[in-house]
């Protein structure tokens, strides 16, 4: 019992560090599901938003670039022909279909 509290007085900064690791390392664990899905988010986010801003709102492709530009990169892929957007950030892929002037942009699965 006395080593312990010694080497916390010996090293107040390092036990701190250590407990503040832990802490992180425990709300990882308890978000990791949260965690694992988060880079999907960015690509269909970006996909997403990207279909609406350029066939809803028929911005054009310069601004609409600029709408969904986020500090994390992600490439976009535009097919005007049949409406579809493709989007690619983190190592994931999602892409957004333009359904009609009534129910806007849906997400979909990308073509291979």
């Amino acid at each position: 019992m006395n080593a312990r509290k010694a080497f916390i007085r010996r090293r107040p900064f390092g036990s701190l560090a250590l407990l503040v690791l832990l802490i992180i390392a425990g709300l990882m664990w308890n978000w990791r599901v949260q965690l694992q899905v988060f880079p999907s988010i960015i690509s269909a986010y970006t996909a997403k938003e990207y279909c609406s801003c350029r066939f809803v709102m028929n911005n054009p492709a310069h601004y609409c670039q600029s709408y969904v530009k986020q500090w994390l990169p992600s490439t976009i892929n535009e097919d005007a022909l049949n409406k579809r957007i493709t989007a690619r950030g983190w190592g994931r892929e999602s892409a957004a279909q333009w359904e009609g002037p009534r129910q806007g942009c849906r997400l979909s699965p990308p073509v291979p």
